[in-house]
Order: C-alpha cells, then structure tokens, then sequence
C-alpha cells in the first residue's frame, strides 16, 4: 500500500476511491521529481482547523488547509495535511464547483506546497493554480466520477 493515508477528526466524511488518489497523488509527486515518505490527510471541521491555526500559527482565521511538512526540502515529502470539509464545501459554493473537484482541488494545492510551490504573490498564485490545473487534469476517469 502507498504511504498515503486517511484520517477523520471530529467529523463524518466518506473519503471515496482511496486507492485511485493515492495513485493520483504518487503521480504527481512522481512527475514533479520528489518522492514520497508519508502524508497523512486529516479531514476535519472549521473549528478543528481554526484551532490548529491559532495553536501552531497565530492565525485567528479559518482555513480550507494547513499543511505540517517534517522533513525539510522537497527530496522525500512526509507531512500531515489537515484540510477542514466545512470549507471545502462553502468554496464548491462560493467558486459554483462541484464538492468531489473542490476536494480534489485542496488536496493537490497542499501537495504543490509540499513540492515547494507557493501561493503569497499573483505571480506565484497563478502558477500554482495553473499546476492545480495541470494536475486535476491528469485525474483518472474514474476518480472524478460519483
């Protein structure tokens, strides 16, 4: 099994075709030359994450994503990567995408951070979205389908 995994805190989500992302993602890491140690995506609420982003941050806002990275450079990625479904469900909302393609979306933009793309600058926002693009685009049929 892929040293990709899957965790619930303090909420129910159905994570579906874990197999298929984990490859999506091995993919991905694969194509961007790192590879991979372990990442561990924690699916939780608003107030979890807000909580981690006060705790380990000092961010008094919510968030879609924090992402722990454990390892410095970008040679063998192991990280936790907290993403809350409350905002992943409100921004489906807020850009008119579907759940599962928002879902996809936070996920891979967290895995781009780990590879070491950045999001603080226009310039660098446009580039990572244009990854995020170039990358759920390579999904496999069957994941991108309910």
């Amino acid at each position: 099994m892929l040293p990709i995994n899957f965790f619930l805190e303090d909420i129910q989500y159905r994570v579906r075709n874990k197999t298929l992302l984990r490859e999506w993602i091995l993919a991905t890491i694969t194509e961007e030359n790192s590879k991979l140690e372990e990442i561990n995506f924690i699916f939780c609420s608003d107030k979890f994450l807000l909580n981690l982003n006060i705790e380990y941050l000092n961010h008094d806002t919510y968030t879609d994503i924090i992402t722990f990275q454990y390892n410095e450079g970008i040679d063998h990625l192991h990280s936790d990567i907290f993403i809350s479904i409350d905002r992943m469900r409100e921004n489906s909302n807020i850009f008119k995408q579907r759940q599962l393609d928002e879902f996809h979306r936070i996920m891979i933009h967290g895995v781009l951070h780990l590879l070491g793309y950045e999001d603080k600058t226009k310039d660098k926002k446009e580039e990572m979205t244009a990854k995020e693009n170039y990358y759920l685009s390579l999904r496999p049929a069957k994941l991108i389908k309910y």
